[in-house]
C-alpha cells in the first residue's frame, strides 16, 4: 500500500450524519401519521351500549339498524352516526304545572284551566309517566317527540274534561278522566309515530279556579250532607217498613182468625137452631117443655138462694144456710182471675112471715 502524505482520515461529524438521515426519517413520519390517523378514525366507530339502552345507527343520515346492549361497531363519521336512546327508564311529563329542581311547584294556568261540558271552568293538573317504546320512531319520525307528547296530552285531557260536568270531574268520575285521557293520548302518539309508550296517567289536581273554590267547596259539602241524610232516611225506612209490614200481617192474621171463629160460631148456632127446629116439629110438647126447663136452668143458675128458718123470723138476727158456699169452692181454692160470689144476707123486716 502506497503512502500518501497528503491523505487525511475520514471521520464523519455526528451532526452531519444526522442531517444526512433526516430526509429518510421525515419520509417515515409522513407515512406513520396517516396510518395512525386512519387507525384512530376506524376505531372511533367502536361503541358500547349499556343495559336498558338501544343504539340507532344512521348511514348518511338514513336509518341503518338498531343495536342492543354490548360492544358494537359502526362505520366512522361521516359515513355513519349513532344515537343512543334509553328505552328502560320511566320519564315524566307534567300538564298544568312544572316541578323545579328543588321540588317546588309552579302552576301553568294556560294549560290547567279547562272548560267542562256544563260550561264551567275547572283547574286540572296531570302527571304522565312514559318510556321510549320504539327507538327508531323516537329518533326519526319526529323532531321533538317529548314536546309532541305534552301537546297531545293537553289535547287528550281537554277532550276528556269537555265531555263531563264539573261535578263529575271533581268528585265522581276522576278515574274516568284518567282512563279516557290515557286511551286518547296513546292513540294520538301511535298515529304520530313518536315511539313513546304511555305507562301511567295520574290526575293530580281537579278543582274549581281559586276565585270560586271556597264557594264550590260549600256546595260540595252541602251535597255530601244531602247524601248522608238520604242514607240515614233509607236506613230508617229499612228499619220501620219491615216492622210495619210485620204488624200489618199480624193484624191481618188476627182478623182472619176472628172471622173464621165468628163464621164457625154462627154456623154452629144455625145448625143447632135447625136441629132444635127439627126436633120441635117431631114432638112439639116435649120440645117446648125441654126448652122451658133449659131456660129455667139458665136463669136459676145465676140466682142466689137463701133458706130461712121460719121459727127465727121474729128474732133480730136471722140465721141462714149459705148453700152457695157449700156447692162452690172456697175463695182460696178458686182459680186465679175468677171472681168469688159471697152470700148476700137477706134482711127481713121484723114480724114478717
Amino acid at each position: 500500500m502506497a503512502y500518501r502524505p497528503n491523505a487525511s482520515f475520514d471521520f464523519d461529524d455526528p451532526l452531519e450524519s444526522l442531517l444526512r438521515r433526516l430526509p429518510r426519517f421525515r419520509r417515515s413520519i409522513y407515512l406513520i401519521i396517516p396510518v395512525a390517523l386512519l387507525l384512530a378514525w376506524l376505531l372511533s366507530g367502536v361503541y358500547v351500549i349499556q343495559p336498558g339502552e338501544e343504539g340507532v345507527v344512521r348511514t348518511f343520515g338514513r336509518f341503518s339498524n338498531v343495536t342492543g346492549p354490548g360492544l358494537n361497531y359502526h362505520a366512522p363519521s361521516p359515513l355513519q352516526s349513532l344515537t343512543i336512546v334509553d328505552v328502560q327508564s320511566i320519564r315524566r311529563a307534567e300538564i298544568g304545572f312544572r316541578t323545579d329542581q328543588r321540588g317546588g311547584k309552579e302552576e301553568r294556568l294556560d294549560e290547567a284551566l279547562m272548560l267542562t261540558k256544563d260550561e264551567n271552568i275547572v283547574q286540572v293538573e296531570l302527571l304522565i309517566q312514559y318510556r321510549v317504546g320504539n327507538s327508531r320512531e323516537f329518533v326519526f319520525n319526529t323532531q321533538y317527540p317529548e314536546d309532541i307528547l305534552i301537546t297531545s296530552a293537553e289535547v287528550a285531557l281537554r277532550s276528556a274534561v269537555g265531555q263531563m260536568s264539573i261535578d263529575s270531574v271533581i268528585t265522581e268520575e276522576r278515574a274516568k278522566v284518567q282512563d279516557d285521557t290515557r286511551v286518547f293520548l296513546s292513540r294520538l302518539l301511535e298515529n304520530y309515530g313518536t315511539g313513546i309508550l304511555v305507562t301511567d296517567v295520574r290526575l293530580q289536581v281537579a278543582d274549581p279556579p281559586t276565585e270560586v273554590r271556597d264557594a264550590f267547596q260549600e256546595v260540595v259539602r252541602a251535597k255530601a250532607d244531602k247524601e248522608r241524610r238520604i242514607n240515614e232516611a233509607q236506613a230508617y225506612q229499612n228499619d220501620v217498613v219491615p216492622r210495619a209490614r210485620g204488624e200489618k200481617q199480624r193484624l191481618i192474621e188476627e182478623a182472619t182468625g176472628f172471622k173464621d171463629r165468628a163464621v164457625l160460631r154462627a154456623t154452629g148456632d144455625a145448625q143447632r137452631f135447625l136441629s132444635v127446629l127439627q126436633a120441635y116439629k117431631l114432638a112439639p110438647e116435649v120440645s117446648r117443655e125441654r126448652m122451658q126447663i133449659e131456660a129455667l136452668e139458665s136463669v136459676l143458675s145465676k140466682v142466689q138462694l137463701t133458706l130461712l128458718d121460719k121459727e127465727a123470723v121474729g128474732s133480730q138476727v136471722i140465721p141462714f144456710l149459705p148453700l152457695t158456699e157449700l156447692t162452690t169452692s172456697s175463695p182460696a181454692s178458686a182459680p186465679v182471675g175468677e171472681p168469688t160470689v159471697a152470700p148476700t144476707p137477706v134482711a127481713t123486716p121484723e114480724g114478717g112471715d
